[in-house]
């Protein structure tokens, strides 16, 4: 174990550069299990340490593992002991932990990784409550190891090329943002004994607010410089009445079953959030797991000369025609020498050509071939790779992490209290304001 220390939090953290990153997972379902193949495909990588509860998901994961590599592998918690991480993180064979495990343990897990010496990979969200936010945020700092929220959505190719797009001041001043997570899950109250369901179906009945935000947030978020010259002053939020779950539980369960046992479903179906934040630009945050509807992250933002909307992806500017690349010239719908504003232009491909991303254009196409979510998954976990190797900044830093995970916990207070505003903590005591805006790969 490491000696506590205080870090020097006036620049991003940086840790020594490694020859080779050997990785700890906590957690090997479906998730915990994706993230280690993912990783497997990569240089310099090796898997020493994995860790389940539930002993059918170690023997896949070991499987996996001897498809690539014949390196030994030590295995926890087969036998359905709860506290068996603890002794994959007592290992010095485990530079760094991924935690995908339930909402309520990434926190705790996390925080005991990091006082282990470990660097920690959090799946989203960070943490469920306001006292786990500081605790990672504290941690981290003492220990100076890097605790990343592993939000792979700030790695898709249409989010890193809006965010590209942005930092070209393409849609001028940004103003406004609107995020989402409009995923319809009901499909995972059928996971009674073990899986997502078994615990997440519970949340649904107890709590009430925006219960998942990140994967909207995290990519708008980079967008407006949130935590990078910019921050989350407060949120006003709530809730529409809760149908679904019980809906969906009398017609697809036994009267005496456990969902059709719970006596009250608190979380309304769809939760609207506005954030107002310090500079007044304002975020619209949505969320809604239960009704019957497409998938969406709205991903949009509004600047001073156009827009961009997710789901589907869309743009609209204000520019004369002269003004615009020649790459996207053609293709942009247009009216008396000006683009028309009016009309979405979506066509894509062009502006793909002009604006993708470095980091895509870099690792994009192979990323793509190994799939998950579109290859975002793999790209983050590449830039991770990176970071480790190279002694770089994470892009996503502890206080991203738990920014965006204080969404909830906030928006329940809110809800709860009639709609009231309620504060962000400043997670960075002030290091916002001078923290320059977060660049992804040049």
């Amino acid at each position: 174990m490491i000696t506590t220390q205080e870090a020097d939090i006036s620049a991003p953290l940086t840790a020594s550069p490694m020859e080779e990153v050997r990785w700890g997972f906590i957690g090997v379902g479906n998730r915990g299990h994706h993230h280690m193949k993912t990783l497997l495909q990569m240089d310099k990588v090796r898997v020493t340490a994995l860790c389940d509860n539930f002993a059918p998901n170690v023997e896949r994961a070991v499987a996996s593992l001897r498809e690539k590599t014949d390196d030994d592998v030590v295995t926890y918690g087969q036998d359905g002991d709860d506290d068996a991480w603890r002794r994959l993180l007592d290992r010095d064979d485990v530079d760094a932990v991924v935690i995908s495990t339930a909402w309520q343990q990434h926190a705790l897990m996390g925080i005991e990784a990091m006082k282990a010496g470990k660097h920690v990979y959090l799946e989203v969200p960070g943490a469920v409550t306001l006292e786990h936010c500081w605790e990672l945020v504290n941690t981290s700092e003492a220990t100076g190891r890097h605790c990343m929220m592993l939000e792979n959505c700030n790695y898709g190719r249409e989010e890193l090329m809006l965010l590209n797009m942005v930092r070209q001041g393409v849609f001028g001043e940004i103003l406004h943002g609107e995020a989402a997570y409009l995923h319809e899950l009901r499909g995972q109250m059928f996971d009674v004994e073990h899986g997502c369901g078994s615990w997440r179906t519970y949340r649904y009945a107890e709590e009430e607010g925006n219960l998942y935000p990140t994967h909207g947030v995290g990519p708008v978020a980079h967008c407006m410089n949130v935590n990078r010259g910019d921050y989350f002053d407060y949120i006003v939020s709530m809730s529409s009445p809760a149908r679904g779950r019980e809906l969906f539980a009398r017609e697809h369960f036994e009267a005496d079953h456990q969902w059709n046992q719970i006596k009250q479903w608190r979380c309304g179906d769809v939760n609207t959030s506005i954030i107002k934040l310090m500079s007044g630009k304002t975020l619209m945050v949505q969320w809604d797991e239960t009704s019957p509807r497409p998938y969406s992250r709205h991903n949009y933002v509004q600047g001073t000369r156009g827009a961009f909307g997710g789901f589907p992806n869309r743009i609209a500017l204000d520019y004369a025609l002269d003004d615009l690349p020649e790459g996207v010239r053609a293709s942009t719908p247009k009216k008396d020498g000006r683009t028309d504003y009016h009309v979405w232009d979506n066509h894509l491909e062009p502006w793909f050509y002009t604006y993708d991303h470095p980091l895509w254009k870099k690792v994009g196409k192979i990323a793509q071939e190994h799939g998950g979510h579109g290859g975002m998954d793999y790209v983050m976990f590449w830039r991770v790779q990176q970071c480790l190797l190279e002694g770089k900044p994470m892009d996503q830093s502890v206080y991203d992490g738990a920014l965006w995970s204080a969404i909830t916990p906030l928006s329940c207070m809110s809800v709860e209290n009639g709609s009231t505003p309620q504060k962000f903590p400043d997670f960075t005591r002030g290091k916002w304001k001078v923290t320059p805006p977060v660049e992804i790969e040049k």
